[in-house]
């Protein structure tokens, strides 16, 4: 793909590590040769981005994205906190570049064939999918006053952190992607938590050994400086159209009045150790009979009521400068194991608006937030998929499970040794886009037989893998407003009730853990993931915007789930847009996971005569680990009679809901 020189001149002055992908002179967009553009020192501190525009039109294949080729890079309109760490890897030919192995289902070397593209109308809303009824609501309210997208984003995790506590919620971090439906424009805000400006490398260790994970989460330890409220008012500020005071007002009358116990929530407030038994958590989940509350009761948060009443009359200052800021160090620095979060690296927080990371499929285009997120894993996974036949042969052909289980021990390989802060380690994301690398990953994907190892990306700097946790406690919501303008935000507290401890009425977040607790490997090599001041850990979330080639919003989702996240918005991406079932029925196919050597799943939900045939190619299931998928979101479709609407699903594995406020 050719940049336009001006775009390449303004990202390498921002000097962050990449590789700009060009296509050949035949013009196939078959990427023949990468140049080391620009490169970042591992450590180096985020530098101010130079604004600049969206060029449209300019370099790029011809009737490709054309009218957005700059949300392959880094190219938001305003300006820049950061830069993100790569240029997605050229504007990929889908029939040809590839050449993956072959296997047992489908002829070597064959390409699935892609369906005719279909001249999209504009999507527009009101449409809401969320992990609770009360916040659908919520946000489906602010749309039906004039508020935009991303107004309806804030009054939706306000509920969320309230209703869903186990969850996600303002003690947590975030990332969200925006579709701007007046420019085109793709907008990543990366609202993740950050290290204390203590934190060393062995903040997990105790007496030369690190901590158990368990006692690691419920340590003051385990909280960063949290990124959600900030992330939400400088999107906010950017998008929005009503003011901010107006956008707390379901929040704060459930806090007050109460809300009705969802079947869920009863469920983890019984959980007899852990978050849910912290003194923090038992002031709030104890009845005044000693007994806890159950499905049905109604359930108050005074404090919470508090707090979301300060964030409406004085915005995220409110959260970041005085009481609450003051109440979250305080709780963070009580025993056991008391954490070194102060109020200064509250108040020193800063959000980062980042440009989106799209990669073309099929016939539309993915978008998914940049590092340290794992977006760049799911592209890969998905271009990988490409290269694949048997891919195609859809939800009933065991070939077609066994391809998608052994693509994702070649991802996750690929993610744990080099996804981490792109302020800290250069991210070979151009690299492990590239056309070539992906098509021959692809190829081994038959033959494995156990664990995959990383493989080598153009631009790789090897760093080392890490065995980094990740476990449940996060939420995914998707709006889209009247006007067509998206919202696709996954959100975390990290763990179930996050650490386990409140201040201000709501779960801080534990999400330090989410970094690799050893900080380098057993030979010495360096952890990607390791702990360091001021640094982000490594996230799984990945929130998706889907366009078609003209740049036209045609759907978002994205999920829950720790590092399982990739394996479930791959999957549904693949139902949705490769097997074209309905949504719902996308997100409900059986979960796979493989991550390592085994292959977690949904066992019940696979027929047995999809297990057999597993088996009978080396994918033997077992009951899946890690915290189950909760997909939201829809695809802008047309029906049997025509008229286009959104396509919506709410996960059948969590409480939530999709609604077009119709």
């Amino acid at each position: 793909m050719l940049y336009p020189a001006e775009l390449r001149a303004r990202l390498a002055a921002n000097g962050e590590g990449g590789y700009l992908a060009e296509a050949g002179a035949g013009g196939k967009g078959c990427t023949t040769g990468f140049r080391r553009s620009f490169a970042a020192p591992a450590g180096a501190a985020r530098r101010a981005g130079v604004p600049f525009g969206r060029a449209a039109g300019q370099g790029g294949p011809p009737s490709r994205i054309r009218p957005h080729e700059s949300a392959m890079i880094a190219s938001p309109p305003r300006p820049l906190r950061a830069v993100t760490a790569a240029v997605v890897a050229a504007t990929l030919a889908l029939a040809g570049c590839a050449g993956a192995g072959s296997w047992s289902g489908a002829q070597a070397g064959s390409a699935p064939p892609a369906p005719a593209a279909v001249q999209t109308p504009m999507a527009r809303g009101p449409f809401v999918a969320a992990a609770n009824p009360l916040a659908v609501e919520a946000g489906l309210r602010v749309l039906r006053e004039g508020g935009s997208a991303v107004d309806a984003a804030v009054a939706v995790q306000a509920v969320l952190g309230l209703v869903e506590p186990q969850s996600s919620g303002l003690g947590g971090g975030a990332f969200m992607m925006v579709f701007d439906a007046g420019t085109g424009e793709v907008t990543s805000y990366d609202g993740r938590e950050t290290a204390p400006a203590a934190a060393t490398p062995e903040l997990f260790y105790e007496n030369g050994r690190p901590l158990a994970f368990g006692e690691a989460v419920l340590s003051g330890r385990s909280t960063g400086a949290p990124g959600a409220v900030a992330m939400l008012a400088m999107a906010q500020r950017a998008h929005g159209r009503l003011p901010w005071s107006a956008l707390f007002d379901d929040a704060g009358r459930l806090a007050r009045d109460g809300f009705t116990v969802s079947p869920r929530l009863a469920g983890f407030i019984a959980a007899t150790r852990g978050q849910a038994r912290t003194r923090w958590a038992d002031a709030w989940f104890t009845r005044p009979d000693g007994s806890r509350y159950v499905a049905g009761d109604v359930l108050k948060n005074p404090a919470y009521a508090e707090t979301v009443a300060e964030l409406a009359e004085g915005g995220a200052e409110a959260f970041y400068h005085g009481r609450i800021a003051r109440e979250i160090a305080a709780t963070v620095a009580e025993a056991p194991r008391p954490g070194a979060l102060t109020v200064e690296d509250i108040a020193a927080y800063e959000p980062i608006e980042r440009g989106a990371l799209c990669r073309p499929y099929r016939i539309y285009v993915v978008c998914v937030p940049p590092p340290p997120s794992s977006g760049v894993a799911v592209l890969q996974l998905l271009a990988m998929a490409e290269a694949t036949p048997d891919i195609a042969l859809g939800p009933d052909s065991p070939d077609a499970w066994a391809a998608f289980a052994q693509l994702q021990r070649l991802m996750y390989a690929d993610r744990d040794r080099y996804v981490g802060d792109p302020g800290f380690v250069r991210v070979p994301v151009q690299g492990l886009l590239d056309p070539g690398y992906t098509a021959a990953r692809a190829a081994l994907a038959p033959g494995l037989t156990g664990a995959a190892e990383a493989g080598t990306p153009p631009g790789g700097v090897l760093a080392g893998s890490d065995a980094t946790h990740e476990p449940a406690g996060t939420s995914h919501f998707v709006i889209v407003d009247a006007e067509g303008n998206a919202v696709s935000m996954t959100t975390t507290v990290e763990s179930v009730f996050g650490s386990g401890r409140m201040a201000a009425g709501f779960f801080l977040n534990n999400q330090l853990t989410d970094f690799s607790f050893a900080p380098t490997r057993a030979d010495g090599g360096p952890a990607a993931n390791a702990v360091a001041a001021g640094k982000r850990p490594r996230s799984s979330m990945s929130p998706i915007l889907i366009l078609d080639r003209e740049g036209r919003l045609v759907g978002a989702l994205g999920s829950p789930g720790g590092p399982s996240i990739l394996a479930y918005n791959a999957r549904a991406l693949i139902a949705a847009l490769d097997w074209n079932l309905p949504v719902q029925s996308a997100f409900d196919l059986p979960n796979l996971v493989a991550r390592g050597d085994g292959f977690g799943a949904d066992t019940e939900r696979f027929s047995e005569a999809l297990r057999a045939g597993l088996a009978a190619r080396g994918v033997t299931l077992r009951p899946n680990d890690s915290e189950t998928s909760g997909l939201h979101g829809g695809i802008w479709r047309q029906g049997p009679d025509g008229v286009w609407a959104w396509d919506g699903g709410a996960d059948d594995r969590r409480e939530g809901v999709a609604r077009t406020g119709e």
